[in-house]
C-alpha cells in the first residue's frame, strides 16, 4: 500500500480494499486444463510481474490488486491484470479462465516445483483436485490485530451470504455437480477450511495457530484456512470465502459488500455491541446452503436459523451495510452492480444457462474465457 494511501485512509477514517484472484489456465482449442505458468510468466508485461505469483498447481495463476481507497481504481487494476495475464496466456497456447474449480475432464496436473508445496504434497496427499480451486481474497484495512479479532467475530454470521454470491463453480470433470460451489465442498477437505470460531482476544487467535501447527494440521499460519482470519502479511482482514468471480462487475461487487461489512462491525465493536454468536453447526448448515444454492435458491437466516430465499438476506445485509456503502462512496455502484447480479445470475447460473442452452462443456469455458478477460 502506497504512503498516500495509508495517508487519506486515516484522514478520511476510511477502511483500505485489496483483492487477490486465482485463475485457471486452460488450452486455448480445448477446455482442458493446461500446465503452461511457467510458460506464461515468461509473458507477463514487466509492470504487471510484482502483482502476479504462482499457485498450487502449475495450471493456476494469481494476482493481488494494490491495496485503495477507490473501487474505480481497484476496478482498473484488476481489469489491466486480468487482460494483462489473457495476453500473456494466448502467448503461452493456453486462456485465462475465472472459475472456482475446473469444469472440464482430464489428467491430474503437477504441483508448482516450489518447497513449500511439495511439503504440502508430502504432509496432505491428494487433498486438492488435480487442478486447482480458484478462489477470490478481500483485504480490509484494520486498526490492530485485537479489534481485528473482535471484526472476526462480528463477520461469522454474513460471511455465507457473501459465499452464495460469488458461486461460480457447478462444473467439474464434465458434469453438473448439483451445487453451485462445487469448489467451496472441495475445498472443505482440508483441516481447517471452514468458519472461525467465536474468539475472545488476539491471544486466544494464537494460541489456536500454534495449537493447528503444533497437531500437524498445518505447516504454519499461512495453512490457516477460515472463512475469515487476519491476514499473515498485512494489517487486514482477509475474508476468503468465495470463488472467483468471472467478471470484474461481480468481483467488484462482492469487494465492496465486505468492505462495507468490515466497516459496519467495526463501529458496532467501537460501540460495545456484542455480535450474534451463532452455533458452529449453524454456520456449517449455511455454508452448505450457499455452495448448493448460490442465490438462486435458500439462504439459512442467521437470528432465525431458517431458510429464506437468498435474495431476501442479500437485501437485508444491503440495508445494514448501506450508510459505510455510501460513506466510502461505493453505495451508486453497488446499487447498480447489485442490479446486474440479480438480473444475469451468480456466475454458476449463467454457466448453466450456457450449458442448457445447446452448449457443452467446451461452450461454458469459451464463456468464461470471453468474460475473465471483457472489461
Amino acid at each position: 500500500m502506497s504512503d498516500e494511501v495509508a495517508r487519506r485512509a486515516e484522514a478520511q477514517n476510511l477502511l483500505t480494499l485489496g483483492v487477490e484472484e486465482e485463475y485457471l489456465l486452460v488450452d486455448a482449442e480445448s477446455p482442458a486444463a493446461a500446465p503452461v505458468v511457467e510458460d506464461v510468466f515468461d509473458h507477463i508485461p514487466a509492470e504487471l510481474r510484482d502483482s502476479v505469483q504462482h499457485e498450487y498447481w502449475r495450471s493456476q495463476i494469481e494476482v493481488a490488486g494494490p491495496p485503495g481507497l477507490d473501487l474505480h481504481d481497484l476496478w482498473r487494476a484488476l481489469g489491466d491484470l486480468r487482460h494483462g495475464l489473457a495476453e500473456a496466456a494466448g502467448k503461452a497456447g493456453a486462456r485465462l479462465v475465472a472459475v472456482g474449480a475446473n469444469p472440464s475432464p482430464g489428467p491430474d496436473i503437477d504441483v508448482v516445483d516450489s518447497p513449500r508445496y511439495h511439503r504440502m504434497v508430502e504432509r496432505f496427499g491428494d487433498l486438492s483436485p488435480g487442478a486447482g480451486l480458484n478462489g477470490m481474497h478481500v483485504h480490509v484495512g484494520i486498526p490492530d490485530p485485537e479489534t481485528g479479532v473482535q471484526i472476526l467475530n462480528h463477520l461469522r454470521p454474513w460471511l455465507p451470504i457473501l459465499q452464495a454470491a460469488t458461486a461460480n463453480s457447478p462444473f467439474f470433470q464434465g458434469r453438473d455437480t448439483g451445487y453451485a460451489s462445487w469448489r467451496s465442498v472441495m475445498w472443505e477437505r482440508w483441516p481447517t477450511v471452514g468458519p472461525a470460531p467465536f474468539l475472545h482476544d488476539h491471544a486466544e487467535y494464537e494460541q489456536m495457530i500454534a495449537d493447528l501447527v503444533a497437531t500437524g494440521a498445518m505447516l504454519d499460519d499461512g495453512m490457516l484456512y477460515w472463512y475469515a482470519r487476519l491476514s499473515a502479511r498485512y494489517p487486514t482482514v482477509e475474508v476468503r470465502i468465495g470463488d472467483v468471480c468471472p467478471t470484474l462487475d461481480d468481483t467488484l461487487l462482492v469487494a465492496a459488500l465486505i468492505r462495507g461489512l468490515v466497516a459496519t462491525v467495526l463501529t458496532d465493536v467501537g460501540d460495545g455491541r456484542a455480535p450474534l454468536n451463532v452455533p458452529h453447526h449453524v454456520l456449517a448448515g449455511a455454508h452448505w446452503r450457499a455452495a448448493k444454492d448460490g442465490l438462486e435458491g435458500l439462504a439459512v437466516d442467521p437470528e432465525t436459523r431458517q431458510t429464506r430465499p437468498a435474495w431476501h438476506l442479500m437485501r437485508q445485509l444491503f440495508d445494514r451495510i448501506r450508510p459505510e456503502l455510501e460513506r466510502h462512496g461505493d453505495l451508486e455502484m453497488v446499487t447498480v452492480l447489485l442490479g446486474r447480479l440479480r438480473a444475469r445470475g451468480t456466475g454458476a447460473a449463467r454457466q448453466r444457462a450456457v450449458h442448457a442452452g445447446g452448449g457443452d462443456i467446451a461452450d461454458v469455458v469459451d464463456w468464461l474465457a470471453d468474460h475473465t478477460r471483457a472489461r
